[in-house]
């Protein structure tokens, strides 16, 4: 009889940002592009500091740098709660809805898991603007994970 895997280690906020540092540059080094603030059991928070990268025509914070952090946040709070082991979880869907418009300047994004199984994570992440007095956008999103995870 097979064993049952081993439950997950949490990860904390060096080790998540160690991370995401080695296998991610394209968020930027030293967090230019996305800063990681806080990760907890099921929950992250990330930051979208201001940059010319993320502007459109137009002046305001474009939908794919919106995307890029509910994405990047949501793999987050999955890689702190399931361990290292969840770096191979890969996004499956991922769903946006843009509620303002922002204006120039950080975005912060809230992220709380909904669902962690087997073979699915579930999160949902909200985007607010730097002091967090309104809401810009809603995204959930679903990551398969890798059969060995747990």
């Amino acid at each position: 009889m097979p064993h049952p895997p081993e439950a997950a280690t949490p990860l904390s906020l060096a080790d998540v940002s160690a991370l995401i540092a080695d296998h991610f540059p394209q968020v930027g080094p030293g967090g230019k592009l996305i800063l990681i603030e806080h990760v907890g059991d099921r929950a992250a928070r990330l930051r979208l500091p201001h940059a010319l990268e993320h502007l459109r025509p137009g002046g305001t914070v474009s939908g794919p740098s919106m995307v890029m952090l509910a994405d990047v946040a949501i793999y987050v709070a999955i890689l702190a709660t399931l361990g290292e082991g969840a770096l191979q979880a890969v996004t499956t869907s991922l769903n946006i809805n843009f509620l303002k418009r922002p204006a120039p300047g950080e975005l912060v994004a809230v992220v709380k898991l909904i669902k962690v199984g087997r073979r699915l994570a579930v999160g949902e992440c909200s985007i607010f603007d730097a002091d967090e007095s309104e809401m810009l956008a809603h995204a959930t999103a679903t990551y398969a994970l890798p059969a060995d995870i747990r």
